[in-house]
């Protein structure tokens, strides 16, 4: 067998085939279809302070190749996930590692700080990148200077390692990159949803309350890609790369280029077992 070890600096995961979040729910809901320890790791959906009902519906749309996506964060806040973990962590020693959201840098520091406390939580993903929790796509990721003050300060409270999620909807997704990394971010992930927008002919209106989404799937991969080289050329952490990732040589291109490890996203709701057949065919 071949060596699939995924050197992240911090630790070193059996392989580098990570499940994205936002596209694999808590990670409960999978294990009836596969071994979750089959992966390198799994990044569960995103958390805020308290539970959130999300973007009203309708919240995905499918396009030539592609997914648009408006949930809007929807979750069952903090306490409700502390307690899914230890569920989880007590079923599969897969890594976990928690997506943490905020609405604010308070907040932010706020839930990196809880789930940093859980010994059942290998480490955090820092998701400034989001695009649809304000409309118009606004994060903090868009701007360098947010997204190292954000990183600083969440870093300072935290006893794990940090992975910061980028968006390419930056201007500059490198100096962003540069920015976090210089902040003490541990590795990067990169990349979050693209800005789409979606019509209905039959209304004459944007298919979504939000009016743009994220896309995501096959279709993004090329984008994707050019946007994990970019960053890798730069960074002097490690770089998770991510976008229309389906199979083994899609993980391998992202490594080509510079990534240490993958995560795979939209391919999961069409095929739930989709990561660990990825994960057999990298071998």
């Amino acid at each position: 067998m071949a060596d699939l070890s995924a050197d992240l600096g911090f630790r070193t995961l059996k392989n580098p085939v990570i499940t994205a979040s936002g596209t694999f729910g808590y990670g409960e809901e999978f294990l009836p279809f596969f071994d979750l320890d089959l992966l390198g790791a799994i990044v569960l959906k995103g958390i805020f302070r308290q539970a959130r009902p999300g973007n009203p519906p309708p919240r995905l749309h499918e396009t030539p190749a592609g997914l648009l996506n408006s949930i809007g964060l929807a979750g069952p806040g903090s306490a409700a996930l502390q307690e899914i973990i230890r569920r989880l962590h007590a079923r599969t020693p897969v890594p976990i590692i928690v997506n943490v959201c905020g609405e604010d840098d308070d907040e932010f520091a706020e839930v990196a700080a809880l789930f940093s406390a859980m010994d059942e939580v290998a480490m955090l993903e820092l998701n400034i990148s989001c695009p649809n929790v304000r409309q118009g796509g606004a994060c903090p990721a868009q701007d360098a200077g947010h997204t190292a003050r954000l990183v600083r300060r969440v870093k300072e409270s935290l006893h794990k390692p940090l992975i910061v999620k980028l968006s390419p909807n930056a201007a500059d997704v490198v100096a962003v990159a540069q920015a976090a990394q210089d902040a003490g971010a541990d590795a990067l992930s990169l990349v979050n949803t693209f800005l789409g927008l979606a019509v209905d002919l039959e209304s004459r209106r944007p298919v979504f309350a939000n009016v743009y989404a994220g896309l995501s799937g096959p279709a993004i991969k090329p984008l994707a890609l050019r946007l994990v080289r970019e960053v890798c050329r730069k960074a002097y952490v490690p770089v998770i790369g991510m976008g229309g990732i389906a199979s083994g040589r899609d993980v391998l291109d992202y490594i080509l280029v510079g990534a240490s490890a993958v995560q795979v996203g939209t391919v999961s709701f069409r095929e739930p077992a989709a990561a660990a057949r990825i994960a057999a065919e990298v071998a």
